[in-house]
């Protein structure tokens, strides 16, 4: 792993500077570190929130199989809106290429305090390895895009406003980060806050097969 300690001191600096800029949290506003706060929920797509979207440079979200059979150790048959609601996506049918999905909240501070490690990996990446974000019981998509661009998050983001994916993947809340292969099995889950992006890419390298 010496190839990859470089990246150590950049995150680490990041980290500091977004923890003095932003009161303790590395990316953009926060409520709560446990849940969102007490807001009326809005669509999880307007026109407002796709237009932010592309201008922030996050991408579309990929095309998933319709009719390909789920797997009992796979991803949950649950269909979720593109973040911007142009598109929606069908967990079980996103299989050929290995992802990493990453569970999250723009009110979650352990989820911004793991973004830049998801960024560089993500990074490095290319087009290996498939990231993957969902938005995870958030009231506030509009407050989700600004978290991600600040992130420098450029891969797909989903929405899940009403926590659908909770009870099929153990989710008690974010951050969780799911790799699965391409054959749509879920390979591992990492529950809590990734640590680093020797970690993520260690964990990438071991259940996925793809050293970057």
């Amino acid at each position: 792993m010496s190839g990859r300690r470089r990246y150590a001191g950049p995150v680490a600096a990041f980290v500091v500077l977004l923890l003095a800029a932003c009161g303790g949290s590395p990316v953009g506003p926060a409520t709560s570190a446990s849940g969102p706060a007490e807001e009326t929920r809005g669509p999880a797509g307007t026109a407002h929130v796709l237009e932010q979207r592309r201008a922030a440079g996050i991408a579309d979200c990929p095309t998933s199989d319709a009719d390909v059979p789920a797997r009992a150790d796979g991803l949950p048959d649950l269909t979720l809106d593109c973040l911007g609601a142009d598109s929606r996506v069908r967990l079980a049918g996103l299989r050929g290429q290995p992802l990493v999905i990453n569970v999250w909240a723009q009110w979650c501070g352990p989820c911004r305090a793991e973004a830049p490690f998801l960024t560089e990996a993500a990074t490095r990446a290319g087009d290996r390895v498939g990231f993957l974000g969902i938005d995870y019981d958030d009231p506030k998509p509009e407050l989700a895009v600004e978290f991600a661009q600040q992130a420098g998050w450029r891969y797909p983001q989903l929405v899940d406003p009403d926590k659908s994916i909770g009870p099929d993947l153990r989710i008690i809340g974010p951050p969780q980060t799911i790799l699965v292969d391409a054959d749509g099995r879920i390979a591992y889950r990492h529950p809590g806050q990734v640590t680093s992006t020797d970690q993520l890419l260690e964990l990438i390298d071991k259940h996925l097969g793809v050293a970057l």
